[in-house]
């Protein structure tokens, strides 16, 4: 099919023929996702909040926790939908990510500061009522996040950067957001047990959030237009009957679907804030930790996701998730097995010995690993959309992202509830795991469990699922050729 688009003369192997954009607004737009990861993160907090000062079971937040993602599912489907039906004066993108953020402000400035004010008969519902319109409007910006990026460029060897940007970003926020709480807000307000600590935390949150948001609004801005959307025709039409077909016949999706979502429950519950209390402030036995060596990480770990992104451009960014998959297996199985067999006890920036050299060594491999394998998961939804105008002429970004997201948040749903019923069955029924405890057999193992054993899950279910995802470089090409030349046949009869 290349050679014939070639052989007309309409497709250009030098990138003439793709729909590109200058690097710094696709690194601007990359903002988007930063954006509500800070949210995200802040939000990590929440079952602390939630039994610690609002008085809720540990069990009860773990299953309304669960419901409300599986409820964010639900509802990306219908932001999807209303997505690609959108084409106005302010384009398809912008209002979502604007109005998305606006909730996401508002409803966490509530949670956070009336949900223990509530009486005690009233509190549960209202917590899950203010959480539920959390989820509105995280779900409107990152929908965007997912979809917008498919009218940015369909240059194969420009959307990696998008990964690379997104890597460094999160990189940048989760260990510098890390750094803030362990180092900053904890010895400050003496722990998660006081409120002041939350007010705090929430009020860096809204405000960095906005100000990235606006960034990603002005990068997106002079793609958020019906030239670049797909074909080049007016809004999609679809309906919610559409979904499934969609999903049922394309292949790529459906792997991309497995190989993420399994990813992303496992780290999800590897990432959670008890777990790192509980490997850093208690096995460890300094929270401090968590932060320090986030920071001492930090720029080996964005030179190993720039070396990552730089063979996906060469060699597709399908091969750069596997690679990175096999070096995350590899990597976790040395740290756990330096863990188990060393005295966790003796890793300390104060006093450093062989284990500190050894752990910050292995673990800068690790997670440099994780950020390869999981910086090209949202450039290949794209890749997905462009598969499916392929496939059937329909740009629907925002049906392929929403899709994605609803299966990938009702699997990840159960993150917080695997470790609430975890922590839960080695006596943690009536609160979350703090810094003040001691460690023992019971919380060693159960650490090693949600932090290497649930990753070690979802890199398998990858690996398998990439066996059968159809997009490689090479097809890539052919289907942003067979595009190109639909497009250009169609301006010609006009």
């Amino acid at each position: 099919m290349q050679n014939k688009l070639k052989k007309l003369g309409k497709f250009d192997d030098n990138e003439g023929g793709y729909n590109d954009c200058p690097t710094w607004r696709l690194g601007l737009f990359a903002l988007n996702n930063t954006a509500t990861n800070i949210y995200m993160f802040a939000m990590g907090y929440i079952s602390m909040y939630a039994t610690g000062i609002a008085g809720l079971m540990v069990t009860v937040v773990g299953f309304i926790l669960t419901a409300m993602r599986i409820f964010d599912g639900i509802t990306d489907p219908i932001v999807g939908f209303l997505i690609d039906k959108t084409d106005g004066k302010f384009g398809k993108f912008r209002p979502f990510i604007v109005i998305g953020n606006i909730i996401l402000g508002v409803m966490t400035f509530v949670i956070y500061k009336t949900v223990h004010l509530v009486p005690e008969n009233f509190r549960l519902v209202y917590f899950v009522a203010c959480y539920a319109v959390y989820i509105i409007g995280y779900t409107c910006q990152t929908a965007c996040t997912k979809a917008g990026q498919a009218c940015m460029t369909n240059n194969p060897t420009k959307r990696p950067k998008f990964g690379l940007f997104d890597a460094i970003y999160n990189a940048v926020l989760f260990n510098g957001m890390q750094i803030f709480i362990s180092s900053y807000l904890v010895p400050k307000h003496g722990g998660f047990g006081n409120i002041a600590l939350y007010h705090e935390l929430i009020m860096y949150t809204i405000i960095g959030s906005a100000i990235l948001t606006a960034l990603a609004v002005y990068g997106i801005w002079p793609k958020d237009r019906t030239e670049f959307f797909g074909l080049g025709n007016q809004a999609s039409k679809v309906s919610f009957k559409d979904y499934w077909p969609v999903l049922k016949g394309n292949r790529a999706l459906q792997m991309l679907i497995v190989a993420a979502s399994t990813d992303k429950i496992a780290l999800s519950v590897a990432q959670n804030a008890s777990v790192t209390i509980m490997l850093f402030g208690i096995i460890m036995g300094d929270y401090s930790l968590a932060g320090t060596i986030g920071t001492i990480i930090l720029i080996p770990n964005i030179i190993i996701t720039m070396i990552g992104t730089r063979y996906a451009q060469k060699l597709g960014q399908k091969k750069a998730l596997v690679v990175g998959t096999w070096a995350s297996i590899i990597s976790y199985t040395v740290l756990v097995a330096l863990l188990v067999f060393g005295d966790p006890t003796q890793i300390s920036l104060k006093n450093i010995s062989f284990m500190t050299i050894a752990f910050i060594v292995v673990y800068i491999i690790a997670k440099g690993a994780v950020g390869v394998s999981g910086a090209f998961v949202i450039p290949m939804i794209s890749d997905c959309a462009d598969y499916e105008t392929y496939l059937s002429g329909r740009f629907v970004p925002g049906m392929m992202g929403t899709l994605f997201s609803f299966i990938d948040k009702l699997i990840s749903s159960f993150a917080t509830t695997i470790v609430a019923f975890s922590v839960a069955s080695i006596g943690f029924v009536d609160r979350m795991p703090d810094v003040t405890d001691v460690s023992n057999q019971k919380i060693f193992w159960m650490t090693m469990f949600l932090f290497v054993g649930m990753p070690m899950i979802g890199w398998i279910c990858s690996l398998i699922a990439m066996k059968f995802y159809p997009l490689d470089k090479e097809k890539m090409k052919e289907i942003q050729a067979h595009i190109q030349y639909i497009k250009n046949s169609e301006a010609e009869l006009v």
